[in-house]
């Protein structure tokens, strides 16, 4: 396992070599997740792109920090991240919350951005009303009571039917997010807004969205894409909010298609 200490928190995550003549793809895990969501696809791409996935702070083995978070707790977390591991010009991939990290990196940062993967994600995702009665069902009554509805938007009923024990075992992930984590990120979330900076961006982008997302449905990643000058539009079918879980090998050759289409 990786540490960095940075900004005053110890970061978790995980560097994978690859091609030197590769660009480097980062991954970006969503709310009340970590870094093992994107197992199944890192393990697709092994050899091909150098990688790097980490725990955002107050989630996985990542230190909580000082919550609630701005969004740009986050970007800058990314970022001194990336400047110590001597990362630029890469690929960032980010789902949901993820994706709100991209957005906001790509233009905090331009110099370690290549392309965006904007997977599951809006850049206003949800309303405040939303975020504050999600915020006190989780002061109330813990993570466990945000689980049922939370998986019932994640995942197909598919999953639900023929994947119980994957299940149990993203539900037990939910439900050991640190709670100052979850409410300092839902806070982040609740405040941003990124319509404006997304009309903006000039890079190669890619919007990604599961056919049954409960979350960021298609047709609001859809309004994202056609908002971003040139973004290009992907559903994936048989998957819901983390299509890295439901279809890793499709999201695999997804994202490896974008790349190589940039060459």
């Amino acid at each position: 396992m990786q540490f960095v200490s940075l900004n005053n928190i110890t970061l978790h995550y995980q560097q994978i070599s690859g091609p030197e003549d590769a660009p480097t793809i980062v991954f970006i895990n969503s709310l009340a997740t970590d870094f093992r969501i994107w197992r199944d696809v890192i393990v697709q791409m092994a050899g091909k792109f150098p990688m790097l996935t980490y725990d955002k702070r107050g989630h996985g083995l990542s230190d909580i920090g000082h919550s609630p978070y701005q969004i740009d707790d986050h970007v800058n977390d990314l970022i001194a991240l990336m400047d110590r591991l001597e990362i630029s010009n890469a690929v960032i991939c980010g789902l949901s919350v993820g994706g709100l990290i991209a957005m906001r990196l790509s233009k905090l940062r331009p110099d370690l951005v290549s392309s965006l993967v904007l997977c599951d994600t809006a850049p206003k995702i949800g309303t405040e009303p939303m975020w504050e009665e999600r915020m006190e069902i989780a002061r109330r009554e813990g993570m466990a009571g945000l689980l049922k509805a939370n998986m019932e938007r994640w995942f197909t009923q598919n999953f639900h039917s023929h994947h119980t024990a994957e299940l149990d075992g993203y539900s037990n992930m939910f439900l050991r997010v640190p709670i100052e984590g979850y409410l300092g990120t839902a806070a982040a979330i609740r405040d941003t807004d990124l319509r404006e900076d997304a009309a903006k961006i000039d890079l190669p982008v890619m919007c990604v969205v599961g056919e049954e997302d409960g979350s960021t449905p298609p047709e609001l990643v859809l309004e994202m894409a056609n908002m971003i000058p040139g973004a290009d539009f992907k559903l994936i079918k048989g998957a819901g909010h983390i299509p890295c879980v439901e279809q890793p090998h499709v999201l695999a050759d997804t994202l490896t298609g974008f790349i190589l289409s940039q060459k």
